[in-house]
């Protein structure tokens, strides 16, 4: 039915895949909000419990539960304010209950992953590959953003992002599997020794071992041929958004930079590539 309705209703189709990129990405707002916060609260009680002291209280919440509060006063939002982008149009940018701004990044991460569907869905007809394209898209989105946010790439997206990978190519969904295996491999190992040796030369870390196992789930999924070429252009990518900032925002050329985000993106290009 879903072959029929994609090649008969283009259009509808588009828009079905669009409104399901709009509930996605409102989630994926959610998850990047929330995620962070949940880690730092668990490493926090962890490195207190190793000196014998008493974690404090706090309110217990998953991604999932409670619902969605506003971040300003942490009344819950209403359910007619949260319908993407369109809430957000309808209020004008501002909270219902303490007429503080919301930011713009919400409707634009809903935006982007509703684009990003609908393309999708224009390069593959339904099945595996567009079921499978969808999530990894959704999970590079995640990334960027955390790491946009916090300079953090959390091991719990980026591992199950590896093995999510092979599983998905064991037969030959994006590359065959010993590509993928191969990717894997040389894209933590290339990343993790040139993290060993600048910080041998320099004294300084380069690159976060999260960057070596994003660069190890992308290999995963897209093979190792495309890790040179990929890293390239995530590199030069990075390299010009930090020239920019510097002349247009007077920011320090030897600030740390988030460089997730432009590897996200460089797999995104070579995804949409595969087909």
């Amino acid at each position: 039915m879903l072959l029929e309705l994609a090649s008969f209703y283009p259009m509808a189709w588009s828009a079905m895949l669009g409104v399901l990129g709009l509930l996605i990405g409102s989630f994926l707002n959610v998850v990047t909000w929330r995620l962070p916060k949940m880690l730092t609260d668990q490493w926090q009680d962890e490195a207190l419990l190793t000196l014998n002291i008493p974690a404090p209280s706090r309110p217990t919440y998953n991604l999932c539960w409670p619902l969605s509060a506003c971040c300003c006063c942490q009344h819950p939002i209403l359910r007619r304010d949260l319908f993407p982008v369109v809430s957000w149009c309808l209020l004008r940018g501002k909270s219902r209950c303490c007429q503080q701004p919301i930011s713009v990044r919400y409707p634009l991460v809903e935006l982007t992953c509703a684009a990003l569907f609908i393309f999708a869905g224009v390069l593959w007809p339904p099945g595996l590959q567009l079921a499978a394209s969808l999530f990894f898209i959704s999970v590079l989105l995640t990334l960027a953003i955390i790491d946009t946010r916090t300079m953090l790439l959390p091991d719990v997206l980026t591992l199950p992002l590896i093995w999510c990978g092979l599983l998905v190519n064991f037969n030959d969904c994006f590359v065959s599997l010993q590509d993928a295996v191969a990717g894997a491999i040389c894209g933590y190992l290339a990343f993790a020794l040139l993290s060993v040796i600048f910080a041998k030369l320099t004294g300084k870390a380069a690159l976060g071992g999260g960057d070596a196992k994003l660069l190890a789930a992308i290999g995963a999924w897209l093979g190792w041929e495309v890790l040179p070429q990929l890293v390239m252009i995530a590199a030069i990518s990075g390299l010009l958004a930090a020239v920019i900032m510097h002349v247009v925002k007077r920011q320090k050329l030897n600030q740390p930079v988030a460089f997730g985000p432009w590897l996200t993106l460089s797999a995104g290009y070579f995804l949409f590539l595969t087909t």
